[in-house]
């Protein structure tokens, strides 16, 4: 009996060891009721369809990815706390998220002291720089770095002459992440801003800052920010009668930038993804099959009727496609799977075509982004 009753225990623990590593567990957070839920939400469903996607692929290795999803609320306190739930109770390999750089920050130390990869879908730079903004050796991200954009932004600047410009930024971490790059990147492009405002992300008006700054002459108005705040620039400038040419940043190109704004929109140029002018790309292109599975997969879903496709669409996707390549070639170990992610080259994803490296744990250049104006009420390559 006391054999049989050992066993039968041998096999509960076996199966109850098999059992546990029958799938492959991603933590995935999003703002999903915060300030950013109109982003984090439809990332948080793009995550859902790759992995149903992969899955239904036979998996990675066999084994079936189990997606672990929590929100943020776009609180760095709450996000710092699902972190740790993420490596230290539901035993994670990787995490996916956060949205937004201020709730990312406060997971670096976290992710960092718990030896877990982790890929962002922020649009600031500091999550992946050292010193001062704390280690970055397990954090990567999928959205281009601000500095890139910034590059594509002013080299598009300087060709169209515009070379004294004006910037209101948001006063939160991704809008001083755009105000610092720029800073530091004008000058080798020939750029000079001439006056500079901030606000907050939930101002309501911002006719103050953008009185203040036409009194500067400047050529053309750069605003960095993302949400509404971009779209009530937008429609104030043009109730000032202010004739300036308006550029917004990477992180507006977004049918609901359009929608909000309305006709004040129009003509308004930013630095996007390839993914907002799918249908403009070359044949050639090699991000142009990729980028039209993607959208096809997004509209039989139906994700386009409540959230139509902008810039951050593919985020989560990239991210996870890039995890799981790494985890089929190396398995879950988490040191030999952040050292994977780290060796990624020629990954050909929505926002462009991946080259990471130790020093760069984004590793997209200026050329995976395009500028768009907003034209008869859509996103087309600018002019």
């Amino acid at each position: 009996m006391k054999k049989l009753f050992a066993v039968l225990i041998c096999l509960m623990l076996c199966a109850s060891s098999v059992s546990a590593e029958e799938t492959i567990k991603l933590g995935a957070f999003f703002d999903l009721s915060g300030r950013a839920a109109f982003i984090g939400t439809p990332t948080k469903l793009v995550a859902e369809m790759i992995v149903e996607k992969i899955n239904a692929e036979g998996g990675i290795n066999g084994k079936k990815i189990e997606l672990i999803v929590g929100d943020t609320e776009a609180d760095p306190a709450k996000t710092a706390s699902i972190a740790k739930k993420f490596i230290h109770k539901d035993g994670v390999v990787a995490i996916i998220g956060p949205t937004l750089t201020d709730t990312g920050m406060n997971v670096k130390k976290i992710v960092d002291e718990g030896e877990t990869p982790i890929f962002m879908t922020v649009g600031g730079d500091p999550v992946i720089m050292g010193g001062k903004f704390g280690p970055f050796k397990w954090v990567f991200k999928s959205p281009q770095r601000s500095s890139v954009a910034v590059e594509r932004l002013f080299i598009y600047l300087k060709e169209k002459g515009l070379t004294k410009v004006a910037l209101l930024s948001a006063a939160d971490g991704f809008g001083k992440d755009g105000a610092n790059w720029m800073d530091k990147l004008a000058p080798q492009y020939g750029i000079e801003i001439v006056a500079r405002e901030s606000f907050g992300t939930r101002d309501t008006d911002v006719t103050a800052q953008l009185t203040k700054v036409k009194n500067a002459n400047p050529q053309a108005l750069v605003a960095w920010t993302i949400g509404p705040a971009g779209s009530i620039i937008a429609k104030n400038k043009v109730q000032l009668g202010i004739d300036l040419p308006l550029f917004q940043c990477h992180g507006l190109p977004d049918p609901k930038y359009i929608e909000l704004a309305g006709k004040a929109s129009e003509g308004d140029r930013m630095p996007a993804t390839k993914l907002m002018v799918v249908d403009e790309l070359s044949d050639n292109d090699p991000q142009k099959p990729v980028i039209q599975e993607f959208v096809k997969l997004y509209k039989e879903k139906g994700y386009d009727k409540q959230f139509p496709i902008n810039t951050h669409s593919g985020y989560a996707w990239d991210a996870i496609m890039i995890v799981a390549d790494a985890i089929k070639k190396v398995g879950t170990d988490k040191a030999a799977l952040r050292q994977e992610i780290e060796n990624t080259k020629g990954y050909v994803g929505i926002s462009g075509i991946y080259n990471i490296t130790p020093e760069d744990h984004n590793g997209l250049g200026v050329d995976s982004m395009v500028m768009v104006q907003v034209k008869n009420g859509v996103f087309t390559l600018a002019d």
